[in-house]
């Protein structure tokens, strides 16, 4: 096809699979193909690389799908050549000449040779095309910290790419159940969805606000980070629910130091009723051990008793150095920043309990007479519908 790009991508754990390594790939071929519905993009999957072949006005959907593509392991934009050596050094050069015009000084080539009758080995590959760009002048060779790495791929036909693009990693979205997760405008609970996202997961949220005590600015940032996630996911659903007379009651009937713990219990108590619900089979959360007074083993222990589904904390061992980390990368950092709060600092004690009981905690929510305003909340809740874009498409 004229004016057609390829990209070439390289799978990463899903080599590591045996039995099931076709349903993965299938899956990954799969979303590939939905990401890039309606681009004219043809993809295709041998010996652990991904391939996609596109008109070259839809490069930028196919940059966009890879970038969000859960179950590779990094991507490039790459030449295919025959396999003359010739036409590999050329190839070579031409992607030298681009890094060095984009201020590359040092290079170094890798080859790989998956074809066993081309003549030269990875090593003879290697050093050939090197020598080409070494002698050109255009860069030095450092093979321990280069600015540029060349890769020469020796196949049905020649592929050279230069600098590799990172993806997500994990596994295809879609084959490891689907997840509730617990989202707030925080930077925790953003980074634990992607987290599940990449190892499989297809996730929805739940988000609780406090209206009036809660800004819509605050609600908007929590919209804004559901549509990042929804971008990795394949689109997704975010379900709100008003927790304002939950909060008044706990407020009123619930002892001060408890109220941050019961809090979280009703959280958990609802978003297990919508779970059940919409057949998600987990809850996910943004918790890391110790971080703050309701994240302690003894206050999770205590929540974690209102939840017959697994709750899964992919950040608990993390720090906050590592999830900001991970926020920037995917782009909810900047977001999740923002000076609005969410409904979970709105009443909170000064002195909250750091070492809840699991029985402390029964005997509170056995006399509060929650469960009604629990119900209400969940019945009234807000649906909203996002692309895999990232756009809200209903429920506004």
């Amino acid at each position: 096809m004229k004016n057609e790009v390829l990209y070439l991508a390289r799978i990463g754990e899903l080599s590591l699979k045996c039995g099931n390594r076709d349903d993965f790939e299938q899956r990954l071929v799969q979303n590939a193909q939905l990401f890039l519905e309606g681009s004219k993009a043809k993809v295709r999957l041998s010996a652990g690389r991904m391939y996609i072949r596109c008109p070259e006005e839809n490069a930028s959907a196919a940059e966009f799908a890879l970038s969000h593509l859960s179950g590779i392991a990094g991507w490039a934009k790459a030449e295919t050549t025959g396999k003359e050596l010739e036409a590999i050094k050329a190839a070579v050069m031409k992607a030298a000449e681009k890094a060095a015009g984009e201020g590359c000084r040092t290079f170094k080539i890798e080859a790989r040779r998956s074809d066993k009758n081309f003549p030269l080995n990875s090593f003879e590959i290697a050093r050939e095309t090197g020598a080409e760009v070494f002698n050109s002048g255009l860069m030095k060779v450092d093979v321990h910290n280069p600015d540029l790495v060349i890769t020469v791929e020796i196949r049905e036909e020649a592929f050279v790419y230069g600098k590799e693009n990172e993806a997500p990693r994990g596994l295809p979205c879609g084959t490891g159940g689907r997840g509730l997760l617990l989202l707030s405008g925080g930077i925790d609970s953003p980074v634990a969805g992607y987290r599940m996202i990449c190892r499989g997961m297809k996730v929805d949220s739940i988000y609780f606000h406090s209206h009036p005590y809660t800004s819509p600015e605050a609600r908007k940032k929590v919209e804004d980070l559901a549509s990042i996630l929804a971008t990795y996911n394949l689109g997704g659903h975010l379900n709100i629910i008003s927790f304002t007379e939950v909060q008044r009651h706990i407020k009123m009937h619930c002892p001060e130091a408890f109220t941050t713990v019961i809090l979280r219990v009703c959280m958990m108590k609802t978003a297990v009723m919508l779970a059940e619900k919409i057949g998600s089979q987990a809850i996910i959360t943004g918790e890391s051990l110790g971080q703050v007074a309701s994240q302690t083993i003894e206050n999770i222990n205590a929540v974690n008793a209102y939840s017959p589904l697994p709750v899964i904390r992919p950040l608990i061992g993390m720090d906050k150095e590592e999830i900001t980390s991970t926020a920037k990368k995917t782009g909810s950092y900047k977001i999740s920043i923002l000076p609005y709060e969410d409904c979970c600092v709105i009443f909170s004690p000064k002195h909250p309990v750091l070492k809840a009981t699991r029985e402390e905690v029964t005997s509170i929510m056995d006399k509060m007479d929650i469960e009604p305003l629990l119900e209400k909340a969940l019945t009234e809740r807000e649906h909203l519908r996002i692309s895999r874009f990232g756009e809200i498409l209903s429920g506004k």
